[in-house]
């Protein structure tokens, strides 16, 4: 099936990922390219969408892409950079604002009969995201919304299909951007609603058997709803060609090795468990720096796949529960100009030795997209519903070096936390939840003798995709009866603190 597609450049802004997620909550296949390599069959594009950018359009650092393929020919939709670069280099004028506009803003101006306002109305909130305002309207270009502060706050130029906005539809707090992308989207650019999780497995397994074949696959599981999902669209793929791997490397939490083990019995795959937890430690012993910690992983998780993989003959495949964010932290999403956040075990190609070709059923999608395609393949609810777990699981949680004995401390406070979590029907409202264990003592009173033990921080988050994050206000209870249950139960831990920090500017893991 040849569906329709939305192009989204990308200037590098911490949003162009957003812009994604809503394009396609409207059921849209919609794909992210940086703004200078744009692809060759633009033709196969029904509309494209300009992103923001921390860059200035006034600056010599301006990015230029080359819109002569679409201007006036496809449906473009430009938003904040984009709408400053139409402005500023077809006869408007960008200068910078008297003060910042960032925050809150509502629509006081809306031009009537213009689908691609319909259904927003005066006063309907946006966000705004920048340090230039556009003065002057482009060559053709016909106000359509104006804020308080921003009067040029929406246009479209005339005599062809571009629309232009300076704040944001795509964040929460545009309380109609949905709206908004809908119309450009659907009643202005026709696209077709045609991309659902259904068509996602259907195609995905199609691609995996065309893509395969006969080959044998291996793949690691962690028991996470990544992982398990590529493994059921593999499974539908190549069947009994599919190898799991289960490995056990000592960062997992408490008895998490058997539990998982147990949990994919009844799913029909083919499961290995591997104890590889004292080679893990062994590799890790010493290492301080997170970002060591994390490519440290990822080597030993690649040698043990390789051991693993030389046991079953002809394996020609690796296959990963790779999704977007993963991709989108560790380096910029598609070569454009966005920041390296962090490194993921699990992102990246492989060493020389191993023969292995690498398989990412997931890589294009998002947390919530890999559980609407885990649910309509009829998958656990139970499964989906787990909470994310860092691959390098609690290495990064550990901050400094690892031990054995830091390990222990952080699974019997996890498993506290955890377990509070579900028996206090909170653990389905939270979307992550863990325990870090500081690389601080601090002094306590425990009966009549001091102590100078561990410190360890609680995190909780509400999110959708992992890209942004807010902390989850628990009850104080259950915060004062978890605090209590872990000093008094768990050796070697004299302090438990809330970390109440969202995402930006903090991120989900400490490391």
């Amino acid at each position: 099936m040849q569906h329709n597609k939305v192009l989204i450049l990308d200037f590098g802004s911490q949003y162009t990922q957003l812009i994604a997620r809503r394009v396609r909550e409207l059921n849209i296949y919609c794909e992210i390219h940086p703004y200078n390599k744009i692809p060759k069959e633009i033709d196969t594009y029904n509309a494209v969408i300009l992103s923001g950018s921390p860059v200035s359009v006034r600056s010599i650092d301006a990015l230029h892409p080359d819109l002569s393929e679409i201007r006036g020919i496809k449906p473009l939709l430009a938003v904040c950079y984009g709408a400053q670069y139409l402005a500023h280099f077809s006869g408007g004028e960008v200068a910078e604002s008297n003060t910042r506009e960032y925050g809150r803003a509502n629509l006081e101006f809306i031009k009537t009969n213009e689908d691609f306002l319909e259904n927003i109305h005066e006063g309907s909130q946006v966000w705004m995201s920048h340090s230039d305002t556009i003065k002057k309207l482009p060559n053709k270009g016909v106000l359509l919304a104006s804020t308080t502060d921003v009067k040029n706050a929406a246009f479209k130029i005339e005599g062809e299909p571009t629309y232009a906005i300076q704040f944001h539809p795509e964040v929460y707090h545009t309380t109609d951007g949905h709206q908004l992308l809908h119309n450009f989207l659907i009643k202005i650019a026709k696209v077709a609603q045609d991309w659902t999780p259904q068509s996602f497995v259907e195609e995905t397994v199609e691609n995996l058997k065309a893509k395969l074949g006969n080959d044998k696959v291996v793949l690691g599981l962690s028991g996470g709803v990544d992982s398990s999902v590529a493994a059921m669209l593999l499974h539908k793929a190549i069947g009994i060609n599919l190898y799991c791997i289960f490995v056990n490397n000592g960062l997992l939490r408490k008895n998490e090795f058997e539990d998982v083990l147990h949990q994919y019995k009844d799913m029909g795959l083919n499961v290995k468990g591997v104890d590889a937890s004292a080679r893990f430690l062994d590799a890790l012993a010493g290492i301080s720096d997170p970002e060591t910690k994390r490519k440290a992983i990822g080597r030993m998780f690649i040698e043990v796949f390789d051991d693993e993989a030389h046991r079953i003959q002809e394996v020609k495949w690796l296959a990963q529960g790779t999704i977007y964010p993963d991709v989108i932290e560790s380096v910029s999403a598609t070569g454009g100009p966005s920041a390296t956040i962090k490194s993921h075990h699990n992102v990246g190609g492989l060493p020389d030795f191993m023969k292995l070709k690498i398989v990412e059923p997931l890589k294009a999608l998002f947390k919530d997209e890999v559980r609407r395609v885990g649910a309509s393949m009829n998958m656990d609810a139970h499964l989906l519903g787990r909470h994310p777990f860092p691959g390098p699981g609690l290495a990064i949680r550990i901050l400094g070096d690892l031990t054995a004995e830091k390990v222990r401390i952080l699974q019997e406070v996890d498993a506290i936390f955890i377990n509070n979590l579900k028996s206090w029907n909170l653990y389905d409202k939270v979307w992550q939840a863990g325990a870090m264990l500081l690389p601080v003592n601090s002094v306590g009173v425990m009966g009549d003798e001091r102590t100078y033990e561990k410190c360890v921080a609680l995190r909780a988050v509400e999110s959708t995709d992992g890209m942004t994050a807010d902390w989850v206000n628990l009850p104080y209870e259950f915060l004062q009866k978890t605090s209590n249950e872990i000093i008094n139960k768990v050796k070697g831990v004299n302090r438990v603190v809330y970390d109440i920090s969202s995402k930006p500017p903090a991120t989900i893991e400490w490391e």
